[in-house]
């Protein structure tokens, strides 16, 4: 059987992977430490639009990113983290930190505070739905609303 052509996916499909593959470098950077120029070049070379195979069909599918927005996105996480962290911080019930969080949590929540507060070429309302799809990859449904409760809080005061 051959392998379909590469075609160029959409811009908001090839973003969607960009986010989801930002939140996991974002979880290998906290659990390795990894240098974020060794993390966004392994990101680079084997993982960003490399053939990926698809188990239900038996046919080669292929995960485009917008390898920009990946690295801006990465880069902007890790250049904020602690203005993040503050923002996130703010938005938890008492009694709750960050540390309490699932790790992934965290980098689903971090990367969707990072896009809300830099970049304002991303609709607000794009931006949350976005990250709480990252969260339904990871979690069930009310992990999901729990993300779109903290975005949606973190954009009334990035966005206002």
């Amino acid at each position: 059987m051959s392998t379909p052509p590469k075609t160029t996916p959409p811009r908001s499909q090839a973003r969607s992977t960009a986010r989801l593959a930002a939140v996991q470098a974002l979880y290998q950077q906290q659990m390795e430490g990894t240098a974020l120029g060794v993390l966004l070049n392994e990101f680079h070379q084997h993982r960003l639009g490399r053939e990926i195979d698809d188990e239900d069909h038996g046919e080669a599918t292929y995960a485009e990113a917008e390898v920009e927005f990946f690295d801006d996105l990465v880069r902007g996480v890790a250049a904020r983290r602690e203005e993040i962290d503050e923002l996130l911080s703010a938005r938890l019930a008492a009694g709750w930190t960050l540390a309490r969080l699932d790790k992934t949590m965290l980098q689903v929540l971090r990367a969707g505070a990072y896009e809300l507060i830099a970049r304002a070429d991303v609709p607000q309302a794009a931006a949350i739905s976005e990250y709480v799809d990252v969260a339904k990859a990871f979690f069930d449904d009310r992990e999901a609303k729990f993300v779109n409760g903290v975005l949606d809080a973190v954009a009334k005061e990035a966005r206002a």
